[in-house]
C-alpha cells in the first residue's frame, strides 16, 4: 500500500492532488521529508516535483488540528548528564572510571563485567539571597560542504559549559567547560583541555575569548595532508567564538531567560536569536524548505503540445520496473568484466601479476591490448581517438590497461584490486600542470574554425581607460559528473559473427563505429541498443564508449556474454571531467565601471587524448561575449598533459567562461569601489556593440532582449527592495552577512539534423523512434505529443486519443542510423521535428484514402482508417 502511495505522488507530482495515507501512517514533517532528499539528486531534471511528492506524505505539527485526538507522554528530561561514573569488574579487581575514560579504553575482556554506572542528577540553581543564576549551555556545531544532506564534515564540535551571573557582576563567569572536536583530519576526536584549563573560573570578556582563541589556534593542528588545513583550524575558532560571544555582549539580555525549570539548550538558542532581531531576520529565508508555483499556458492550436502531461514512463520508473542496462537479466552464461587501470602517470608496462596470496576464485581471464582482434580503440571524435588499452607505455594515472573477466561482479572488482603492475619509470617526466605543458609547448592543435577572432584594437581600449589592472590571475579546478548509475555495458554474441551491445550512452551511433572497428568487423554485424540512460551531463558521451567496447571485445573474445558495471571509484578516476584552466587577464575600465579592454591568456587542462578539447576556445569565446568588454582579444591553449582526457560536461567551456566573465566583473567593481550589480549593467551589450562582437548573429535590434529582461527581472524579483533589506542587516550583523546578484547568461543554440521514423500498427497503436536519448530530459514525452498533434491534422480522432496510442521505444543503431549526440539542450526540439515530418508524409498518404472512405461511409474513425490503409497496402 505505501510503494503504491508513493508511486501515485511522484507520477502525480505536477498535479495538485494530495494522497490521503491510511489511519497509522507515520508522516515526517516537511522539512525533514525535504532534507531527505536533498542531496541525492540534480536540480535540473525533476527535482522540484519530486520534493513537492514527498512533502505530501509529510505533515507540520498543528496543535489546532489535533482535536479529540490527545494522548498521554511519559515526560523526558533535558538534564545534561556530567562526570557519569562507570563501575567495572575483571576477575578479583574492581575500578570506577569516568565514561570518559571508559570510551577511550579497548573493548572490554570476556572476563571483565559491568557492575554498573551512576550518573549524578545536576539541576541549575538560583541563590535567591545573592541573586546568582547558574546554568548549563550546550551547543554542537558542523561545517560541511553541503549544510544538508550526506557530506562530510570539515569540522565537528560540542561545547558544554556551566555559567552563572551574579546581579552585581559585571559579567558572566564561566565555572567549568568541555570542548570536543573532531573530523579535522586526526584519527579521534579529541578535548581541547588546555583551553578548558584557561577559561575555567574566569570573568567572560573579549580580552579573555581573544586569548582562548590563540590557545586553541595552537590546539586545533590537522594532519599532514589533510585538506584545507587553515580552513579547518579557523572553523574551530569561529565555533568556540560563536558559542561564548552572546555572554559577553549581551549578558542581561541572557539573565532574564534564566529562571527556574528553564530548559538550557534552547536558552543558548534564544540568546544567539536575540542578538539578530532585524527586518530581515524576520523575513525567514529557510535553508531547508522550498516553495515553488508553476503556471503553464499553453496554446489549444496545437495541442497536446506544451500541455502538462504525466511523463513518459514516469510510473514504471517510480515503482522500480523500469529497465535500465544494469537492470536487464543476465543471460545464461554472463561474465563480468572489471578495469585494471594505471596507477602511474607516464611510464612503461613490464607485466601485471596479482599479489601473492591473492584468491583467484571465479576469474575467467585477463583481456589486454593483445586480444583486441581489430583497431586499438576505446572512443573516438573527429579531433583523434583514445585506445582501449594501453600497450607497452601508460600516459596518464587512470589509463585502461587490461580487464578482469569474472563469474560475478564483486569477484571481478575484487580481483582488479588485487593486480600488481610491474612499471619502468627510467627517463619519463610526465606532464601534470599546464604550466609544464606551456614551457614543453606540448598543446593539442586547434581547427582554424573553431578559434573564434579577436575583436577591436585591445591597445586602443587600454590607451582610453583610466584604471588598468595587469596580469591578475583566475584557477579553475574539474568537476566530476556524478550521474546515478556509472558507466554500465552488457554485451552478448549473436549468430554470423555479430554483437549486441546494451550500453549506457548519449551517443549509441559513435559507440557502433568504435565497437566495430575494434572487433574488426563490418557496421552491420554490429547493434547497440540503448534505450533510457540514469543521468549524463556529458559523461555518458565519449566516456561510455570504452566500457562498452571492452564488453564487446571480451565477449567476442570468449563467446560468452559479458557486463560490466563501474564502480564509483574507478569511474570517478577514469571519467576526466570538467576541463580545469589557469587564466591570466589585464583589463582597462573607466571609473564608471565601462570596461574599455580585455586580454586573457588560457591553458586549458584537456589531458592526454584530445576527445572533445578542440572546441573548448569556440565555447569560452562563444560565453564571454555576454560583455561589451570594448576590445577583447585572447589567447587559448588547449594543453596536453599526462591526465585523464576531459570531456564533454554541461555546458562544456561556457560554464568557465561564465565564472571568469563575472570574476572580472567583480574584481573592477571592488577595485572602484561600485556596486557589482552597476557594473554588470554598464556592461550590457548596447545593439551597436552586440553587432560588433556577433556580427551576422546579431540578429535585428528588436531581437536583442537582454536588456529588457534584465530589467523585468529587477521588477519581478523585487531586486532593488532586497538590496536595500541586504544592506540594513550587514550593517546590523559583525559577523554573518547576506547578498544577491543578478547575472546574465547567454547561450549559442545550435540545431542539429537527428533521424525520427513513425510506424503506425495494424490496430492503430503508433511506434516512434527517434536519434535521441532519454536521459530523464522528458525526450519521450515531448515526442509522443508532437506525433498526436501532426497525426491529429488528419481528423480522424482527437489529439488525446492518438496521444495514448504512441510509444516511443528504445534506440537501436541497425534500426535508426545516424542518431548522434544527445547534448547541446536541443536534441528535443530536433527530434521532435524530425517527427513532425514524418507524420506530415505520413498525412499527405492517408489523407486521399481519407476522403474516399468519408464519401461512402459519411464518417470514420481512426482504426477504421487505419485498418483499411493495412489492407490497400498504403
Amino acid at each position: 500500500m505505501g510503494s503504491t502511495l508513493f508511486k501515485r505522488a511522484l507520477v502525480n507530482a505536477d498535479k495538485t492532488n494530495r494522497p490521503e495515507p491510511r489511519p497509522g501512517f507515520s508522516k515526517l514533517t516537511v522539512s525533514e521529508a525535504e532534507k531527505c532528499i536533498a542531496g541525492n539528486l540534480c536540480r535540473c531534471t525533476g527535482y522540484r516535483p519530486i520534493a513537492d511528492a514527498c512533502k505530501t506524505f509529510a505533515a507540520d505539527i498543528d496543535m489546532e488540528d489535533l482535536g479529540v485526538n490527545s494522548f498521554w507522554k511519559k515526560g523526558e528530561s533535558d538534564e545534561v548528564k556530567l562526570n557519569t561514573m562507570v563501575d567495572i569488574l575483571t576477575g578479583q579487581k574492581r575500578e570506577k572510571i569516568t565514561l570518559e575514560e571508559f570510551l577511550g579504553r579497548p573493548p572490554l575482556a570476556s572476563r571483565s563485567l559491568l557492575l554498573g554506572i551512576k550518573i549524578p542528577c545536576w539541576k541549575s540553581s538560583r541563590d535567591v539571597s545573592s541573586k546568582t543564576y547558574t546554568n548549563l549551555l550546550y551547543e554542537t556545531y558542523r561545517a560541511a560542504p553541503r549544510p544538508i544532506g550526506n557530506a562530510l564534515p570539515y569540522l565537528n564540535a560540542a561545547f558544554l559549559a556551566e555559567v552563572s551571573l551574579c546581579k552585581n557582576s559585571a559579567g558572566i563567569m564561566l565555572n567549568n567547560c568541555q570542548l570536543a572536536f573532531g573530523a579535522y583530519g586526526t584519527k579521534h576526536s579529541i578535548r581541547a583541555r588546555k583551553v578548558e584549563e584557561f577559561l575555567s573560573a574566569k570573568l567572560l570578556s573579549f580580552a579573555v575569548l581573544y586569548e582562548a582563541v590563540k590557545l586553541l589556534e595552537s590546539t586545533i593542528i590537522p594532519a599532514d595532508g589533510t585538506s584545507s588545513p587553515a580552513y579547518r583550524s579557523s572553523l574551530a575558532v569561529g565555533f568556540l567564538f560563536e558559542f561564548l560571544s552572546p555572554l559577553i555582549n549581551n549578558p542581561t539580555d541572557i539573565s532574564s531567560y534564566w529562571h527556574d525549570g528553564c530548559n538550557s539548550s534552547l536558552l543558548f538558542k534564544d540568546s544567539r536569536v536575540k542578538l539578530n532581531l532585524d527586518q530581515f531576520e524576520q523575513t525567514k529565508f529557510s535553508t531547508l524548505l522550498s516553495s515553488a508555483k508553476q503556471v503553464i499556458q499553453s496554446s489549444e492550436e496545437y495541442h497536446p503540445v506544451g500541455k502538462p502531461i504525466t511523463k513518459a514512463g514516469a510510473t514504471i520508473q517510480a515503482s522500480g520496473e523500469a529497465v535500465y542496462v544494469d537492470g536487464i537479466p543476465s543471460p545464461k552464461g554472463c561474465l563480468y568484466g572489471a578495469f585494471i587501470y594505471s596507477t602511474e602517470p607516464l611510464a612503461r608496462i613490464k607485466g601485471i601479476k596479482f599479489k601473492p596470496g591473492s584468491s583467484l576464485d571465479g576469474v575467467t581471464t585477463l583481456i589486454s591490448f593483445k586480444d583486441i582482434p581489430g583497431v586499438n580503440i576505446g572512443s573516438q571524435t573527429i579531433f583523434g581517438s583514445e585506445p582501449l588499452y594501453a600497450d607497452e607505455l601508460t600516459e596518464c594515472a587512470g589509463q585502461r590497461i587490461a580487464l578482469v573477466v569474472a563469474d560475478t561482479q564483486k569477484k571481478a572488482d575484487m580481483a582488479a584490486n588485487l593486480a600488481m603492475i610491474d612499471y619502468d619509470k627510467e627517463n619519463l617526466e610526465p606532464i601534470l600542470t599546464v604550466e609544464e605543458a606551456f614551457t614543453r609547448g606540448s598543446f593539442f592543435e586547434v581547427p582554424p574554425f573553431l578559434y573564434p577572432e579577436q575583436v577591436g584594437d585591445f591597445s586602443k581600449g587600454m590607451a582610453e581607460a583610466d584604471q588598468k589592472s595587469l596580469s591578475a590571475e583566475i584557477k579553475l579546478g574539474s568537476q566530476y559528473y556524478f550521474y546515478m548509475e556509472t558507466q554500465t555495458a552488457l554485451a552478448v554474441p549473436d549468430e554470423d559473427n555479430c554483437m549486441v551491445v546494451y550500453s549506457s550512452s548519449q551517443c549509441p551511433e559513435y559507440a557502433h563505429d568504435t565497437i566495430a572497428k575494434c572487433l574488426g568487423v563490418p557496421g552491420h554485424n554490429v547493434r547497440v541498443i540503448t534505450r533510457r540512460v540514469g543521468g549524463g551531463f556529458g559523461g555518458k558521451a565519449i566516456k561510455a564508449m570504452p566500457v562498452s567496447t571492452a564488453c564487446a571485445v571480451a565477449a567476442y573474445k570468449l563467446n560468452r556474454p559479458v557486463r560490466m558495471y563501474v564502480n564509483r571509484k574507478t569511474d570517478m578516476i577514469m571519467a576526466g571531467g570538467r576541463h580545469p584552466m589557469k587564466v591570466t587577464y589585464s583589463v582597462g575600465f573607466k571609473t564608471n565601471g565601462k570596461i574599455t579592454a580585455l586580454k586573457l591568456d588560457i591553458l586549458v587542462d584537456a589531458g592526454i587524448f584530445p576527445d572533445i578539447s578542440p572546441i573548448m576556445p569556440h565555447n569560452m569565446v562563444a560565453l564571454l561575449r555576454k560583455y561589451d568588454w570594448g576590445a577583447l582579444a585572447f589567447d587559448i591553449k588547449v594543453c596536453k598533459t599526462n591526465r585523464p582526457s576531459r570531456s564533454a560536461m554541461r555546458a562544456p567551456g561556457e560554464v568557465q567562461a561564465s565564472f571568469i566573465a563575472e570574476a572580472i566583473i567583480e574584481h573592477v567593481a571592488s577595485t572602484l569601489s561600485l556596486e557589482v550589480d552597476s557594473v554588470r549593467n554598464i556592461n550590457l551589450h548596447k545593439y551597436e556593440s552586440l553587432e560588433l562582437f556577433f556580427k551576422t548573429s546579431a540578429g535585428e535590434p528588436s531581437e536583442y532582449t537582454l536588456p529588457s529582461i534584465w530589467d523585468k527581472l529587477a521588477v519581478s524579483s523585487n531586486y532593488y527592495c532586497r538590496i536595500k533589506m541586504l544592506k540594513e542587516f550587514n550593517m546590523s550583523n559583525k559577523w554573518r552577512k547576506r547578498g544577491i546578484s543578478r547575472v546574465p547568461v547567454v547561450h549559442e543554440v545550435i540545431l542539429r539534423a537527428t533521424p525520427g521514423k513513425v510506424s503506425i500498427l495494424r490496430d492503430g497503436s503508433i511506434v516512434v523512434e527517434v536519434g535521441g536519448i532519454e536521459l530523464g530530459q522528458g525526450l519521450w514525452t515531448k515526442v509522443k505529443q508532437v506525433t498526436a498533434y501532426a497525426l491529429s491534422l488528419i481528423q480522424c480522432g482527437g489529439a488525446e486519443e492518438l496521444l495514448e496510442k504512441v510509444r516511443v521505444i528504445q534506440a537501436d543503431t541497425l534500426s535508426l542510423i545516424q542518431g548522434g549526440f544527445t547534448a547541446g539542450s536541443t536534441t528535443s526540439e530536433s527530434s521532435c521535428e524530425a517527427i513532425r515530418l514524418c507524420c506530415n508524409i505520413l498525412v499527405e498518404r492517408l489523407t486521399a484514402l481519407k476522403e474516399r472512405l468519408v464519401e461512402q461511409m459519411g464518417s470514420i474513425n481512426w482504426e477504421t482508417l487505419i485498418l483499411q490503409v493495412s489492407i490497400t497496402s498504403i
